[in-house]
């Protein structure tokens, strides 16, 4: 489903990814870990298009991604990917239901089926009753559960989750890590990169990143 091909990312003198070769399963779920600096994130932004590789390629159902246009790549990712991040960038004058709705909004969904839709996100992560609220008026795991109900509004075959328990206490944490983990159980392909191993261990495949070089 994925795969990453002699990839490396060079910024002058600095290279945070170096030689990566990674094959990615449909319906695994994989956590690349490693200590801050590692080159992680880096990794994760190059296999979901987000960053251009100084060399090598990143293919997913056989497309080269950085083959296409930036149009096209963007509505690639639109179309078959989901993200979650440490921060959670929710939109703090949106309620949570209308954050959820962006995605829906973008795909062109009708207003009224945007708003049924969301709803059931909100349900899926045990947020109903909530999603008349802003951000500020949910707690930092309840963030994080609407920023999954949106990372899950494109139906995304696969999802990117960059250190999503980074700015959580470790019960909320493990609580989110659940809720990924069920997303796997239903099909959802995972990458997730994290420097904690607690969490790490949620996934099926852990891969070390030292240094920039991936390590089995």
């Amino acid at each position: 489903m994925i795969e990453v091909k002699e990839v490396t990312k060079t910024y002058g003198d600095v290279i945070p990814v170096q030689d990566a070769n990674l094959q990615v399963e449909e319906g695994e779920f994989v956590s690349i870990v490693g200590p801050s600096g590692s080159g992680k994130t880096t990794l994760l932004n190059l296999i979901a298009g987000l960053l251009t590789p100084t060399h090598g390629e990143v293919i997913v159902d056989g497309v080269a991604l950085h083959s296409m246009s930036q149009r096209d790549r963007v509505a690639f990712r639109r179309k078959n990917f989901g993200f979650v991040f440490q921060a959670f960038n929710l939109i703090p004058y949106l309620t949570g239901i209308e954050n959820v709705e962006i995605p829906l909004y973008l795909a062109g969904i009708k207003a009224k089926q945007q708003r049924s839709l969301a709803r059931e996100l909100l349900e899926k992560v045990g947020l109903d009753d909530k999603g008349n609220r802003f951000p500020g008026q949910l707690s930092t795991g309840e963030q994080q559960r609407v920023a999954i109900a949106r990372a899950l509004a494109n139906h995304p075959r696969i999802l990117f989750a960059d250190e999503p328990t980074g700015n959580l206490d470790r019960r909320n944490g493990k609580e989110v890590m659940h809720y990924i983990k069920e997303l796997n159980e239903k099909g959802v392909t995972i990458l997730l990169v994290t420097h904690d191993s607690e969490m790490a261990d949620f996934a099926r495949r852990q891969i070390k990143l030292v240094d920039g070089r991936l390590q089995r």
